[in-house]
């Protein structure tokens, strides 16, 4: 037991060093920054390189890792944050999300995807104390993350540049009109912040042995959960809320096992925001604005087609597939599968105004529900496929049922944690799902007795299936229930004024959305065959927000295109698979910088 308390402080440190940076960017400019998992990847990759091809020791690599990652953060701020000042935040939000996705798969392509050893900077496993071994580089990770956390403090507190870091994330407005260069203050922020993730990289990198590109991810997951159990915006709740992650996820694993590590994570940040939504140190109403809230479109509306251009194009698209090759109907197919999934979401993340970032929950819940269904209890396809999206929407209504008492971003916060858990729970329930292995033999769909075998024939189901989802959705939209979720989305407050209980119709939206992502999930299934829980990442979920964000956040129509520019358009690069992902990440940045209203929506 001794060591794995150790392991989880070591780790609990890591995140701690990851969680600080991220709430003192929160804490200055009110931004969630998710790339912050990236530039912990950008210290370890960058510290791989110097340390195994130029053989440099430590303190050299620890230095350039710091030059290196310090420009990063200004460059982030200054040419991508700065420009959407003013704007709602939840633009910034997903700023950073495509930040995330462009240093990730950059990485990739620069150094490569796979695994590799990590230098040994540091000697590792040299020491013990009471039958725990640990090595020089845990001993001085913790004893740096103290200094650094002292150092931190002191600066924030003594240091001129430190106290308008404090007054500025107390009021802005007020730390301008008193002369502090909030600009500036901004910058340093970042870099701070961002120094403080590339060397923790460093460490995650000597701890763990053998590292890849994609590690960030997790970690910064892993960091952002850490930072919001402790309390967003608050530097002592960041390192407490490090040390007591990692310590629970150490003792977890140990009784569970690594399969449920997502489960504890996830778990824990549910647990903490249903219990004590502000954090363990988090002052209470500390949430001035709700930057995960609202549609950031500033007035945006979706463009309306005449009822004969909606048939025409109707009739167009149920005509492809007679039309389509094997190749180009199966692009179609994925295109349709998840356009059914982003239709629903723009209830509930465009009218609604809250933003939905666990939505691979629902989509892995409905896959699972018709494999099982069809591959174990051998239900009719039909009827297993209108159970999926029920149990997704069962599923995923149960499990946010006290996320919507909470307000601001700690909803869009808890839906990760609901989709994470939703996909863990999955994994770890091996004699109904099985497990990590997936399942396999899933039947192609059958249509009252008929087999659809070809990629034309499932392609042309999959539309029907969009075109019906899209009736329902616009048809609820232009209903009373839709113009009730749209006054939510514009104004929750005058809204509860008029005794609409918010809450209630958020969670409706959200049951909706999720019924049609389930719809998707079972086509998804039955179209690859086997599921396995590996396919139903975060990336999924930030792949069908991008697409509403594309085509306009309210706008049904515009997720169609949405899907077809970012789920047809890379297969038109696949000759370079690599630069698919970073052309995501582009895309949605250029869209929020420049038409935030979507392709699909127009301002007003």
């Amino acid at each position: 037991m001794i060591d794995t308390l150790f392991s989880g402080l070591i780790h609990g440190s890591a995140y701690a060093l990851v969680a600080v940076g991220m709430s003192l960017i929160f804490g200055v400019t009110n931004v969630a920054n998710f790339a912050q998992g990236s530039v912990v990847a950008v210290g370890i990759m960058v510290a791989w390189w110097l340390g195994t091809s130029l053989g440099w020791g430590i303190i050299p690599t620890a230095l350039a890792v710091i030059v290196v990652t310090a420009v990063l953060g200004l460059l982030m701020n200054a040419a991508i944050i700065t420009p959407l000042e003013g704007r709602k935040p939840i633009a910034a939000l997903l700023a950073t999300i495509g930040i995330g996705q462009i240093l990730d798969n950059g990485l990739q392509v620069i150094f490569g995807p796979q695994t590799r050893p990590f230098p040994k900077l540091l000697p590792t496993y040299n020491l013990q104390l009471f039958d725990v071994r640990f090595g020089t580089s845990d001993v001085v990770m913790v004893i740096l993350t103290v200094l650094i956390m002292v150092s931190l403090w002191a600066f924030l507190k003594y240091g001129k540049i430190g106290q308008a870091i404090r007054a500025t994330s107390q009021d802005s407005q007020a730390a301008r009109q008193m002369g502090i260069p909030v600009k500036s203050i901004r910058n340093t922020s970042f870099v701070i912040g961002s120094v403080l993730a590339g060397v923790s990289g460093i460490f995650v990198g000597l701890f763990n042995s053998n590292i890849n590109p994609m590690n960030g991810g997790t970690i910064g997951m892993t960091a952002f959960v850490a930072a919001t159990i402790g309390g967003l915006g608050s530097i002592p709740g960041a390192v407490v809320g490090g040390l007591v992650l990692g310590v629970i996820e150490a003792v977890g694993i140990s009784w569970l096992g690594d399969g449920a590590h997502d489960l504890i994570t996830f778990g824990a940040l549910l647990i903490i925001l249903i219990l004590k939504p502000q954090g363990l140190l988090g002052p209470k109403n500390d949430v001035k604005s709700e930057p995960l809230t609202g549609t950031f479109l500033g007035g945006g509306r979706p463009i309306a087609l005449p009822w004969w251009g909606n048939l025409a194009l109707a009739g167009v698209v149920l005509a492809t597939p007679f039309f389509f090759s094997d190749y180009l109907a199966g692009v179609g197919t994925q295109i349709a599968i998840y356009a059914i999934a982003a239709v629903g979401l723009t209830l509930i993340s465009g009218s609604a105004g809250q933003t939905i970032l666990g939505m691979a929950g629902p989509l892995a819940v409905g896959a699972y529900a018709s494999a099982i269904l069809t591959t174990q209890l051998h239900w009719p396809f039909l009827i297993a496929f209108l159970a999926a999206g029920i149990v997704g929407a069962i599923a995923s209504s149960v499990l946010t049922f006290p996320v919507w008492k909470l307000s601001g971003h700690y909803v869009a916060i808890a839906t990760i944690g609901v989709g994470a858990v939703m996909v863990a729970i999955i994994r770890l329930w091996e004699p109904l799902t099985k497990g990590s292995l997936g399942i396999q033999g899933i039947p192609f769909p059958t249509i009252f007795g008929h087999v659809l075998f070809t990629q034309q024939m499932q392609y042309l189901f999959d539309i029907v299936v969009l075109l019906f989802a899209l009736v329902v959705v616009t048809r609820i939209r232009s209903s009373h229930l839709g113009r009730v979720f749209e006054a939510i989305g514009s104004d929750q407050e005058a809204s509860q004024a008029l005794s609409i209980r918010t809450g209630a119709y958020k969670s409706l939206a959200y049951a909706i959305a999720t019924f049609f992502t389930g719809l998707a999930g079972a086509l998804l299934a039955h179209q690859y065959t086997y599921i396995d829980p590996t396919i139903f990442t975060s990336n999924v979920s930030v792949l069908i927000l991008t697409i509403i964000v594309l085509g306009g956040m309210n706008s049904p129509l515009g997720a169609v295109l949405g899907a077809i520019i970012l789920i047809g358009g890379p297969e038109m690069l696949r000759i370079v698979p690599d630069a698919r992902i970073i052309v995501y990440g582009v895309l949605l940045i250029l869209i929020i910088l420049f038409r935030p209203q979507g392709l699909f929506a127009r301002k007003v």
